[in-house]
């Protein structure tokens, strides 16, 4: 059996990913990450764990044989529940759940557990491991400083950053909702003060011909492209963009496999752009991005290389 931990909003990936293991006769749990909670009965033990969902069905970690670690989200709290121990319940169901998780820390994941935790968190690390892999990345800081980050403007950015929130907003594959990124010029640099209360990522802005989102899976290249030259981000554009499949070049294709095998993951939405200098800036790695839209739009058979992956993993793992 292959566990799927997702959300309960989530749909069309997952719905493939599924309908390929169905069709391979492969057995197959979703758990809803913000569903584990009171209305699961839980037990976990130093070996092992028991389920039984809000629907019935029983889960037991001695038959899941891999784990694809789709989407987590916050786990939901009763509406009855007092305020004062709302804390206190989300504490206890999160710590619950992580218990849960290291029961099966010895089977294949895609992507590992701790090490999509470390990476997802950690912008500033992965554009080290980027650059030590000899991918080209921006000149970068992550600060609360609005004098140092004056500065890192005059210095570095030719009267033009881009300013990104860092780890608040929600992705989807059509890109809705999405309050992320954001140009800054001198004349609004006065604006700064209240970094204090808002630490935010600036890069020099980079003259671009496109964007790239790449869907790694171990090895493999899923690439989109999208002609947004103008905007800080076509997930937050008004224009009516449209995907075009995109081959990358070998030498980057090899600096970003390396730098997916240094980070331990297995599968990633990368994304790219291509500067009108000709360069290749790699921006970010998001381990669980959305690549619906590639599947979608492009037919890649991203689902279907997903669970390839962990299948034949499972495979030589027995």
């Amino acid at each position: 059996m292959i566990l799927c931990i997702t959300h309960s909003q989530d749909f069309y990936t997952i719905d493939l990913f599924f309908e390929y293991l169905s069709s391979k006769n492969i057995p197959y749990f979703r758990l809803n990450s913000d569903r584990l909670n009171h209305f699961q009965k839980i037990n976990v033990d130093e070996n092992s764990f028991e389920i039984i969902d809000e629907s019935g069905n029983k889960l037991h970690s001695d038959d899941i044989k891999g784990v694809w670690n789709r989407k987590a989200w916050k786990i939901s709290t009763p509406e009855e529940l007092d305020q004062d121990y709302e804390n206190i319940f989300l504490n206890e169901y999160t710590s619950l759940r992580y218990n849960l998780i290291t029961v099966l820390e010895d089977i294949p994941w895609i992507n590992p557990y701790e090490n999509e935790r470390k990476v997802d968190r950690n912008k500033m690390l992965q554009l080290k491991i980027a650059r030590k892999n000899n991918l080209t990345i921006p000149k970068t800081v992550f600060s609360n400083d609005d004098q140092k980050i004056m500065n890192f403007f005059h210095q570095y950015c030719s009267g033009k950053a881009i300013a990104k929130l860092h780890n608040v907003t929600a992705k989807t594959m059509s890109g809705e909702s999405l309050v992320s990124t954001m140009i800054i010029e001198e004349e609004t640099l006065e604006h700064l003060s209240g970094v204090t209360y808002c630490p935010m990522i600036f890069q020099p802005y980079i003259e671009k011909e496109y964007e790239l989102r790449i869907m790694y899976v171990d090895g493999e290249f899923f690439t989109g492209k999208i002609n947004n030259s103008e905007n800080a981000d076509w997930r937050v554009s008004q224009d009516g963009y449209f995907w075009l499949a995109y081959e990358l070049p070998d030498n980057i294709k090899e600096n970003l496999t390396s730098m997916m095998k240094e980070m331990g993951l297995y599968m990633g939405a990368i994304d790219m752009i291509k500067g009108k200098n000709g360069e290749y800036y790699f921006l970010e790695v998001n381990p669980q991005g959305e690549w619906g839209m590639l599947q979608k739009e492009l037919g890649f058979p991203i689902a279907e290389r997903i669970a390839d992956n962990l299948i034949n993993r499972i495979n030589f793992h027995e």
